[in-house]
């Protein structure tokens, strides 16, 4: 039960690396669009919500969007090394198992 914590941690880290400037642009656009804002990553645009200007936060939230191009690929690399050596982990178990059983 530990391994398997352990590896759904370790994947849960990855999937989170992998995918996180995708999640914050697309939070970004969804607050932008429910308040009618425009949100481009050539100008900062003003944005009121609940009273406050977010034009800058939302920009710099849309912008990160841009680190996909480098966490998808890393993420990816991971999440491959990670599989390797779950398979290298599986099979060594199983070598245990076959010559601790002869």
């Amino acid at each position: 039960m530990k391994k398997l914590l352990r590896n759904l941690f370790v994947l849960l880290l990855i999937m989170l690396w992998t995918i996180w400037p995708i999640v914050l642009a697309g939070v970004a656009g969804s607050i932008a669009s429910a308040n009618g804002c425009e949100l481009n990553e050539a100008v900062i645009n003003p944005c009121i919500v609940n009273g406050r200007d977010m034009g800058e936060t939302l920009y710099s939230m849309g912008v990160m969007g841009w680190f996909m191009l480098v966490t998808i690929p890393t993420g990816l690399l991971a999440l491959l090394i990670f599989l390797l050596l779950l398979l290298i982990e599986w099979l060594l178990g199983r070598r245990r198992r076959v010559t601790s059983n002869s």
